[in-house]
């Protein structure tokens, strides 16, 4: 592997200012895009996508956003590749990575991702896994900016269980320099390991009022995530009527918080049937912004920070 090779597994990968950076580009990227302005940085390059995990928005957008570039995308499911048939990680990885310009993966144990990146000659992004989801951080912290400006130095609940979303807003108040309550039952809190190296951002609770009120951003995530779904009956047990959020919860947040969640939602589990039609909802330009998001991730991987581009 290069040694100049960037990857992206986690918010760590990139420094504050340079993530700052990506929230800026993708902004103006989605303005360019709007205003049908054609920017092709990627023309005649190739982004390999991998995927171990099903996925709507994260195949739509980095599809979508490579052809956009000028480039285009090859999808490659467990029964496309020899992944799939036993082949080491290690050898898919140096194949792969000689043939395109960047690779995007969505599995399940992250270990094995970073087994993956290194590996790799070309850039590598979490697309997610099971302990992280860094790109919808992305799209979650531009749709704040847009909407409200700096997050520095706001409060954000994150009202459920302490999975793979919930690890990438712990890691997201470090980076991006704000507060954030987690409101979990007993048992379903983000790995204490986590918690304790950002004990001075993190605080778990238990009740999702005390955690909301005057809360600048609230989100959540479907109780039971892919794999988890043979515990379904047993996490609706241990979070329904509690962890809901709604428009009477938001109701105790600031009086200009906004509502995020990345999608799929179960409608009246995580969230209320009208949860997401609520004014203070923005789920739709949140998931939007995955493109914008990735965009400018690619973008700044690739060609690093762009300083007289459009």
């Amino acid at each position: 592997m290069d040694a100049q090779t960037r990857h992206f597994m986690t918010l760590k990968d990139l420094s504050p200012e340079e993530l700052d950076y990506v929230i800026a580009r993708a902004i103006k990227l989605k303005e360019m895009r709007n205003e049908a302005v054609i920017y092709e940085p990627f023309k005649n390059q190739v982004l390999g996508m991998i995927f171990e995990k099903s996925s709507t928005r994260t195949r739509v957008s980095f599809e979508a956003g490579m052809t956009q570039f000028g480039g285009s995308a090859i999808f490659l499911s467990p029964r496309d590749t020899q992944l799939g048939r036993g082949e080491p990680v290690e050898d898919s990885a140096r194949v792969i990575s000689r043939m395109v310009d960047i690779i995007m993966v969505r599995t399940f144990d992250h270990q094995q991702l970073e087994y993956f990146a290194s590996y790799s000659n070309v850039p590598v992004i979490n697309a997610l896994t099971d302990d992280f989801h860094p790109c919808q951080l992305l799209a979650d912290m531009q749709t704040y900016v847009e909407q409200r400006g700096s997050i520095k130095g706001k409060t954000v609940v994150w009202i459920g269980d302490g999975n793979n979303m919930c690890n990438s807003y712990i890691n997201a108040a470090a980076q991006f320099d704000f507060q954030l309550r987690i409101a979990c039952p007993e048992g379903y809190e983000p790995p204490a390991a986590l918690v304790e190296a950002h004990a001075d951002r993190v605080t778990i609770l238990r009740d999702p009022a005390e955690a909301v009120r005057g809360a600048d951003l609230v989100t959540t995530d479907v109780w039971a995530s892919m794999g988890q779904e043979e515990e379904q009956k047993e996490r609706e047990a241990a979070f329904a009527g509690i962890y809901q959020v709604s428009p009477a919860l938001m109701d105790l947040a600031h009086p200009e918080a906004i509502f995020l969640h990345c999608l799929p939602a179960h409608r009246g589990e995580e969230i209320s049937e009208d949860m997401l039609d609520d004014p203070r909802s923005a789920v739709f330009d949140q998931a939007e912004n995955r493109l914008h998001a990735q965009k400018a991730l690619m973008e700044f991987l690739v060609f690093g920070i762009q300083k007289h581009v459009p």
